[in-house]
């Protein structure tokens, strides 16, 4: 992935983040998920620099080496939103139109309704507002099945071991390792290789098992475009249409057919296009 790597302190925590593009261009704010790092949207980059923007991709908190802090509870969506806005000033970004992927979705969700004043615009990936997946995941028994997986992430220790075990071979079953659908295995490979270092899963598992903040997250005024494909095993159909009832701002509502949940690695160009729309707008 081109551009430049930065070493971005943040308190005691110490961010890697790659920015590529014009350093006068608009400035967005790429967040990726789990198990992925910032180079999930190595594909995204180029089409959005092309344009003209400024683009700033971290490796999240516990997915870099220096910010990786052992409790669970900093892992929490208010933390990670507090955390990822603390960010923002230390690269000098007041503002940034902000797209989230996965995990990133949530963050960018928590961002945009916590810290509106940062965000310019949204773009969530996959992932809807948190307060539409949980009406789906109450009303509805195929989320609830589609969400079982995350008991397992609930297992300190037990996670970690399986999901590394045998050369990680299911770590890279859930990016979908070698078929159509999946994240490349070049790509795989950097991901389990990270997620191979002494405490890197558990922080990234952490993110899971701090879920249970207490904090609901409000309502976005804020203009924001919901990306979803129809081929997401973790996200169905429900989940994806209450979305709508979260947002009070103006909205779009984008369905890939055919697309896994990998969709920065699947459908980039489709992707780029419905960001550089939302931007646009706004």
């Amino acid at each position: 992935m081109p551009g430049e790597l930065l070493h971005t302190d943040v308190g005691d925590l110490t961010f890697r983040v790659r920015a590529d593009g014009p350093e006068d261009g608009r400035p967005v704010l790429l967040l990726h998920g789990f198990p992925e790092t910032s180079l999930s949207w190595a594909a995204v980059t180029p089409l959005l620099t092309e344009a003209g923007l400024r683009t700033y991709a971290p490796d999240q908190l516990g997915y870099s080496p220096g910010a990786r802090p052992a409790e669970v509870g900093a892992y929490a969506l208010p933390a990670l939103a507090q955390v990822t806005a603390d960010l923002m000033t230390a690269l000098a970004i007041p503002q940034a139109d902000v797209v989230g992927h996965d995990w990133g979705a949530n963050v960018a969700w928590a961002l945009a309704a916590w810290h509106a004043d940062r965000v310019r615009s949204l773009t969530a990936v996959s992932v809807p507002h948190p307060a539409a997946y949980t009406a789906a995941y109450r009303s509805d028994p195929e989320q609830k099945e589609r969400s079982a997986y995350i008991r397992l992430f609930w297992q300190p220790g037990r996670a970690e071991e399986l999901l590394l075990a045998d050369d990680a071979r299911r770590l890279r079953r859930l990016l979908g390792g070698r078929s159509e659908t999946g994240v490349p295995e070049e790509a795989i490979d950097q991901y389990v290789a990270i997620l191979s270092a002494p405490g890197a899963l558990t922080a990234a598992l952490n993110w899971y098992r701090a879920m249970d903040s207490g904090t609901p997250v409000d309502r976005v005024s804020l203009p924001t475009t919901y990306v979803w494909s129809d081929g997401d095993p973790a996200i169905g159909r429900t989940a994806a249409e209450f979305c709508a009832e979260f947002v009070t701002g103006e909205y779009r509502f984008v369905e890939l057919p055919g697309t896994s949940h990998w969709i920065p690695e699947q459908a980039p160009r489709e992707l780029a296009t419905a960001i550089l729309e939302r931007i646009a707008s706004t």
